[in-house]
């Protein structure tokens, strides 16, 4: 089992150091199986390269499948990006009560480096909600529970 886990641990890494290195697609091929096996840092970088198309095609559609299997696990950068993606309208339906949800997750999970900036986006969104918009968001973020994928 460790050995499984530590050779799991190993390819994502191998993934990481070639997207460092801007060869995507060899990133990708990384991804994409440990991705599919569910793991969530695989989809949340999986989710950001076809967000950006680098190492697969453009598709924000693509991107927020990624991005919700791994913001669904408990991702807070997936999170974040997803939430940004339905603020946006991109690969999604445009929902500010969906985008607020994820925000405010993704803010309370935050390490702290990354807190207040994300806290500023999420502000941001919620500038253009209603009263009852921002109750639903918050209800959504206080409902949600991480899932494990199997």
């Amino acid at each position: 089992m460790l050995a499984a886990v530590s050779a799991h641990a190993q390819s994502l890494s191998q993934g990481v150091a070639a997207f460092k290195r801007q060869d995507y697609v060899t990133a990708s091929r990384v991804f994409i199986p440990l991705a599919e096996r569910g793991n969530a840092a695989a989809q949340s970088q999986l989710g950001f390269m076809f967000e950006t198309g680098r190492g697969v095609p453009q598709n924000y559609t693509e991107a927020a499948m990624w991005y919700r299997r791994a913001a669904e696990q408990g991702d807070s950068l997936a999170q974040y990006s997803l939430g940004l993606l339905y603020d946006r309208g991109q690969g999604v339906p445009r929902d500010i009560v969906e985008a607020s949800k994820w925000l405010n997750l993704s803010t309370a999970a935050a390490p702290p480096r990354a807190r207040e900036s994300r806290a500023r986006i999420r502000d941001a969104v919620t500038t253009k909600m209603t009263r009852a918009e921002i109750a639903e968001a918050r209800l959504r973020a206080l409902e949600w529970a991480p899932s494990r994928e199997h």
